[in-house]
């Protein structure tokens, strides 16, 4: 597991991050399908209530060694001594057996339990008092249903009232989402897979609805941490130091709720297929469904919507388009960068080709280089020699006789490109 932990370090470093606030839009579609199916459960198929909830007989026996009962043989021995065609037939823990009848009616009601009793004693092969008989009146089960909610909105104001003076209302607005949201999923896994919904179901449900909520105070508190303060720096957005505070706390939570469903995944296997029916059961299924929902909807869930409820104010509204203002700068920026210096690779590649392709000498003169020796001028002709003569002699170019001018300055020669470079009063070498 030293990789979990590597992974843990490095989000909480921010080297690596999971955008699950910027993805709430996903997050909202998947859990509204997941509502969707759990309330269409609940309509459809609805909870089914233990004995202790609608009331009724319970009957337990354990056969002798060597007889051997199936559950069909049971339920119609039950059944035709008076019993209702609902009643449920369960084996317990090896040879034992567990049969559920609803509550008799009328004046023949006693009369009716005892003859089921004894009808069930005779099959298995045992005496009449060898066979336990409870009856459960659906009172108490309507006391305990009372009780439950009662404490279940109770839970749910102190919640919100602790949360909004130890952060803010938003925080408790989200877990108070979150909160539902695991209870109706986890009513509505009830209604899918048909367990009973006994006093310990209840229990469970409680104690759920406060682990859920341990999960989502961790990384509140994380969030309250990363968000202080972001009004004066104006760095970043309120959603991306919320999405910066789940990721630090993500291997958290994900190591808090393993380690927490190992055990109850445990309990559940064993009381599911080994024991049978029973509270056990009842309670790790809530457990097992709850522990699930409540640590997506801590990470899924309550961060995206107080996200969301914060970005509705004004302060961070104007925070969020300052931001946004100032990244499409910096983007434009980079790009008037990028095309200058496209630009400027452009001048210096057309300016080094036209350096290639250019002529060595331009207007009769001889380009000379460090590099490449002084040319040597080629010698004059004899055209020109008799025109540079008469030039020297003030005579104009071209002209055979007449008198030199009387005053005027000497006219100097036109000297060469080689003449200009040489120093004077220097010859040439042959």
């Amino acid at each position: 597991m030293s990789w979990l932990g590597n992974l843990g370090g490095r989000l909480y470093r921010g080297e690596i991050s999971f955008d699950f606030v910027g993805r709430q839009k996903l997050w909202y579609t998947i859990s509204g399908c997941i509502l969707v199916i759990a309330v269409a459960a609940l309509l459809i198929f609805r909870l089914n209530y233990s004995i202790d909830f609608k009331g009724g007989d319970i009957y337990q026996f354990k056969p002798p060694a060597g007889v051997h009962l199936t559950q069909t043989q049971i339920t119609s021995t039950a059944i035709n001594a008076g019993a209702s065609s609902s009643t449920t037939v369960q084996q317990v823990g090896g040879n034992s057996w567990t049969v559920q009848t609803e509550a008799f009616k009328g004046a023949n009601a006693t009369k009716t339990q005892y003859a089921v009793l004894d009808a069930l004693a005779h099959e298995a092969g045992l005496k009449n008092t060898q066979v336990s008989l409870q009856a459960v009146g659906p009172t108490w089960g309507g006391q305990i249903s009372q009780k439950a909610l009662d404490a279940l909105i109770a839970f749910l104001i102190v919640i919100v009232l602790y949360l909004s003076v130890a952060f803010e209302w938003r925080m408790a607005i989200a877990a108070l989402v979150a909160l539902l949201h695991d209870i109706v999923i986890t009513v509505g896994v009830y209604a899918l897979s048909h367990f009973e919904v006994s006093p310990a179901t209840v229990i469970g449900l409680l104690t759920i609805l406060g682990y859920s909520l341990y999960d989502t105070v961790v990384v509140f508190d994380k969030v309250r941490e990363n968000t202080a303060g972001l009004l004066a720096t104006r760095r970043t957005r309120y959603s991306e130091a919320a999405n910066l505070a789940l990721n630090q706390t993500l291997v958290r939570s994900i190591n808090t709720s393993l380690i927490a469903l190992l055990p109850v995944t445990a309990i559940l296997v064993v009381s599911a297929f080994l024991l049978g029916n029973g509270e056990l059961k009842d309670l790790s299924l809530v457990l097992f469904v709850g522990m699930l929902s409540g640590t997506y909807s801590s990470i899924c869930i309550a961060t995206p919507v107080l996200a969301d409820l914060k970005e509705r104010q004004p302060e961070f509204r104007q925070l969020a388009k300052q931001i946004a203002q100032r990244a499409t700068s910096t983007k434009r920026q980079a790009k008037a960068a990028m095309a200058s210096t496209a630009a400027g690779s452009t001048a210096v590649t057309g300016a080094a080709l036209g350096a290639a392709t250019a002529p060595a000498a331009t207007n009769g003169s001889v380009k000379v280089t460090d590099e490449e020796p002084e040319a040597e001028p080629e010698a004059p002709d004899e055209a020109a020699r008799d025109e540079a003569a008469q030039v020297t002699a003030g005579r104009p170019a071209g002209a055979t006789s007449g008198p030199r001018p009387a005053s005027g300055p000497r006219q100097q020669p036109r000297r060469t490109t080689s003449a200009q470079r040489r120093p004077s009063g220097k010859k040439k070498r042959r």
